[in-house]
């Protein structure tokens, strides 16, 4: 996967088809090629034996090869929790002029959060197409979509989401303003997007049970960058972190980045140390709960009420229901499996016009055996509420037991599922449970993830033809509905990063992102022992980010350098980038590159605390005042001094830069972390970088 040249994309295809007549046997050699990728990068995929790979690979010219693999989906009052309000100041015309890519399930067309009411042609810079396939109709809002099914693993082709989540991210980032929107009522308001007058292009690279695969995102990638869109938000991943030259993303978003282009991608959804978003140049974010929560009430034939997760629309009209568990349940299974729900257990004559309880949340079954509901231990992911196919309640533990002690102190046990309702989170924001954290086991001195949006129970557009509880007994179509995951999150800062780069369109890549993470609001370590790992530089603030400062930028050069330290081959890369590289007179310590974020990985054979030392050069520009000083703020602690060189940074114009350094020593013990930070202020911006230190236990 290689650079391609200025004229070189009408013959990518020709060039692709007589290297694979070298390796391939003459009589498929004509059927091996399956797409070749030429407008903004070169590279192809083809069916291939193994001999044929191998071949193919030892060619000079080839830089790498590996299988196409699935990667996979990671899913108002958002906005106005961050503070990005309707009406908050905007500069129209530019944010009309901000085309967002979009890389997921495809779009629902016809939704109103995508209607071109009120907007004007497509920008001249757009050079894309509405490829959308049958009864796909583009409009000046919606102005491309294209669809990639190389594998051909189903017979539809078409742009149209029919699983709902593209929609969903789709509209959460630049979605209009759509009143009166809810899921049956449920969290009823307004929906829109980050950037509602900039317009969308949709790229559909996943289909129901086959994943999102990976030729098909880089012919994704090779598109939009073509195509002229300034953010693309890709919420999708791989289940476990890769090496740079096996992630397609990364490398789709390093092309995209020397075309001036930020690429915004979701963290994961497999908690701890398990961060599949790590290369510095793409913005990774984190999932986090806002103000707003959703509840399911269970309430007791005793009185007692007992607030559990789900987002339940079935109005059960207050009327009460006998509870069924265990044997009570079961004529079939043992007790133990009888209370766990599991499959075939459940006795329809026994369960049907009663609500069970079950150990484990196995919703088929009682689907299976016509029970009104069931309630439940909590689920994977405690602090969120899923749509739910009937009326389900997710409790707590204790909770839980509590009823099982009601069940058995009588004979004449009742409950009643209340329909969903409405709190207030007074913790948020937090980071979901689910999220993804880091640290960056790839790139170690690299935080990751870079901020936390909001990214639970979020209200957004959605596909009518999806079942919004997953559930293939789930009938019910919607246009609009609830959904959590870091899929939500992501586009929450693509669409705050199109609202600066609408503000500052000279702004690169590297500035927006530095205005995002320098700005955030500072998150609280002593509430998450994973701190920084968690929530990256905290919480995104769009309205500061605005006004940042001070920004840190960094250039594609500077991003080269930073792998050339890595111990990645540099003549494959040198393909890849187009350049000639040669990493002897480049190389640049991860400690140096510009990054907003301080990171450094301490590694060390001994159990006890150990000293360190780490030392960051950093170069700030001044995007704030035009005549400004700013003074250095540390965090203080007994565990670590930290001390700035020169600690008073004076400025008199504006793009004016100036270095610093930055230095941290102290003591630290077997798996501890410290999460330190430093701001420059000037007594109107404050300038955040957190600074994280680490230890790695060497066997």
């Amino acid at each position: 996967m290689g650079h391609i040249g200025e004229n070189e994309e009408s013959s990518s295809s020709t060039y692709h088809s007589s290297m694979l007549q070298d390796v391939v046997d003459s009589r498929v050699g004509g059927q091996s090629l399956i797409k070749s990728y030429g407008r903004s990068f070169n590279g192809f995929v083809a069916n291939l034996t193994d001999e044929e790979r191998e071949k193919l690979a030892s060619k000079e010219e080839v830089v790498s090869i590996f299988p196409s693999k699935a990667l996979h989906l990671q899913t108002t009052r958002s906005w106005d929790f961050m503070g990005l309000h309707k009406n908050s100041h905007r500069n129209p015309t530019v944010e009309s002029d901000t085309i967002v890519g979009v890389i997921d399930t495809g779009i629902w067309p016809e939704s109103e959060s995508f209607s071109d009411k009120g907007f004007s042609s497509p920008p001249k810079k757009w050079k894309g197409e509405c490829k959308g396939g049958q009864n796909f109709t583009c409009n000046n809002k919606l102005i491309g979509a294209r669809y990639y099914n190389s594998l051909k693993f189903s017979d539809v082709d078409s742009a149209r989401d029919v699983e709902g989540h593209g929609s969903h991210t789709a509209s959460t980032v630049a979605g209009n303003a759509v009143k009166n929107t809810s899921f049956y009522g449920i969290a009823n308001g307004t929906a829109r997007g980050g950037v509602p007058s900039a317009r969308i292009a949709a790229y559909r690279v996943c289909f129901p049970d086959h994943g999102c695969q990976s030729s098909d995102i880089l012919a994704a990638f090779d598109d939009a960058i073509a195509d002229g869109v300034d953010i693309i938000t890709v919420s999708l991943g791989y289940r476990y972190p890769r090496k740079l030259d096996e992630d397609e993303i990364a490398i789709g978003s390093f092309h995209a980045l020397q075309k001036g282009i930020l690429v915004v991608q979701s963290a994961g959804n497999k908690g701890l140390g398990r961060i599949t978003s790590v290369a510095p140049w793409i913005f990774t974010v984190a999932a986090s709960i806002s103000d707003r929560g959703i509840i399911t009430k269970v309430v007791l034939g005793n009185g007692t009420a007992i607030s559990g997760k789900s987002v339940n629309a079935f109005d059960l009209k207050g009327k009460s229901f006998p509870l069924a568990y265990g044997q009570e349940a079961s004529s079939t299974c043992t007790e133990p499996d009888a209370e766990s729900c599991l499959p075939n257990c459940l006795d329809e004559t026994k369960v049907k016009g009663k609500v069970v309880l079950c150990n484990e949340n196995i919703v088929p079954e009682v689907i299976r055996s016509e029970a009104v509901g069931t309630v439940v231990p909590p689920t994977r992911a405690p602090d969120v509420s899923f749509i739910v196919p009937i009326p389900i309640s997710s409790i707590s533990t204790p909770h839980f037991h509590d009823i099982e002690g009601y069940f058995n102190s009588t004979k004449n046990h009742t409950v009643d599922i209340l329909k969903s309702e409405l709190v207030t989170n007074l913790n948020a924001p937090s980071v979901a449970s689910f999220s993804s954290r880091g640290p960056n086991v790839i790139f170690p001195n690299i935080l990751k993830p870079d901020v936390t949006a909001p990214g639970v129970e979020i209200l957004a557009a959605f596909s009518p033809l999806a079942s919004p509880s997953e559930n293939s007994q789930d009938k019910r179509s919607v246009k609009y509905s609830i959904l959590s995951g870091t899929s939500m999150s992501c586009p929450h800062v693509a669409g705050a990063a199109a609202y600066v780069k609408s503000l500052h369109p000279d702004w690169s890549p590297s500035a927006i992102k530095s205005a995002l993470m320098t700005t955030a609001w500072r998150m609280n370590a002593t509430n998450d022992p994973n701190g920084g790992f968690s929530y990256g530089a905290g919480h995104i603030n769009p309205i500061e980010a605005v006004d940042p400062g001070l920004v840190y930028e960094i250039t594609p050069v500077d991003y080269i350098k930073y792998i050339c330290n890595s111990d990645y081959d540099e003549s494959r890369f040198s393909k890849i980038l187009g350049t000639s590289i040669i990493c002897q007179d480049m190389k640049l310590t991860s400690n140096d590159l510009n990054y907003p974020a301080m990171t450094f990985q301490f590694l060390s054979k001994s159990f006890v605390s150990t000293p360190f030392s780490a030392q960051f050069n950093r170069t700030v520009t001044n995007v704030g005042s035009t005549n400004s000083t700013y003074k250095a703020i540390t965090s203080t602690s007994s565990d670590y001094n930290i001390t700035v060189t020169p600690n008073v940074l004076e400025f008199t114009a504006l793009t004016r830069k100036q270095s610093f350094v930055v230095s941290i020593n102290g003591k630290i013990d077997y798996k501890r972390k410290i999460f330190a930070s430093l701001e420059w202020s000037d007594g109107v911006h404050t300038v955040r970088s957190p600074i994280v230190v680490y230890r790695e236990y060497l066997i």
